[in-house]
């Protein structure tokens, strides 16, 4: 019987609430064109990115070949710092693949890599280096957005650390097939800046790598201290 009571008294309230918004949706007037905002809405919450990867501060003789590509995708926290939503800071987490086709080959165990230039008369198909990071990005944000609309322009900066999971280095070509997992004189940890601008859909996005790419190493007597430039699309999606 109480629990009859209970059932009978939460019916009640839906039905007396539902009146009750019932009446003041009477009341109040319809306003052509209104839309309800909401005071708590947040823009642009995962991204994906597709970029060409340039090496910069190359050693002698070092030099880039095909197309080096890159890619990346992950999650972003919108924290609004201002009452109109228009600057925010949004912190997140992601991952990112950087390939690079270059005339470096690593040679070795990974243990004790050794490094060596090819040379023109050798006959290759497939020489990349390819890098894995988990990335902490931290974006500053400024946008003239609306709840109503999700066509505006944004100005997004904000600086990347990343954290390399996994690396290969393949060769293929004369004398055969060699790959390098792991290699020990990769930097383990990098830190970049980048800049994602754009209307609506599209955006340029330029990433700049503030360290180097091998933490050890040198080829022909130079030390490999090359680092990279990303440049490319990034797409956001609420």
């Amino acid at each position: 019987m109480r629990t009859l009571f209970s059932v009978l008294w939460l019916l009640f309230g839906v039905v007396s609430f539902s009146q009750e918004k019932d009446s003041v949706a009477a009341v109040l007037p319809e306003i052509p064109g209104y839309v309800e905002r909401d005071s708590l809405y947040r823009e642009d919450q995962f991204y994906t990115s597709f970029t060409y990867n340039i090496l910069t501060a190359m050693p002698k003789d070092v030099s880039q070949n095909k197309f080096s590509a890159g890619f990346t995708i992950g999650f972003l926290r919108d924290f609004p710092i201002n009452e109109e939503r228009t600057f925010s800071i949004a912190p997140g987490i992601g991952y990112a693949l950087q390939n690079f086709n270059y005339n470096l080959i690593v040679n070795g165990e990974g243990v004790i890599p050794e490094y060596e230039l090819i040379s023109d008369s050798t006959y290759y198909e497939k020489n990349k280096l390819s890098l894995n990071y988990i990335d902490i990005p931290i974006e500053f944000r400024w946008r003239n957005s609306t709840v109503e609309s999700h066509k505006f322009w944004r100005v997004y900066t904000g600086v990347k650390f990343s954290y390399l999971v996994h690396s290969r280095s393949k060769f293929v070509g004369d004398g055969g097939k060699t790959l390098i997992i792991n290699n020990d004189d990769l930097n383990k940890f990098r830190y970049s800046v980048y800049l994602a601008a754009g209307y609506n859909t599209w955006n340029l996005y330029v990433q700049y790598g503030l360290n180097p790419i091998f933490k050890e190493g040198s080829v022909n007597g130079n030390s490999i201290d090359m680092s990279s430039v990303n440049v490319g699309l990034m797409f956001y999606i609420l």
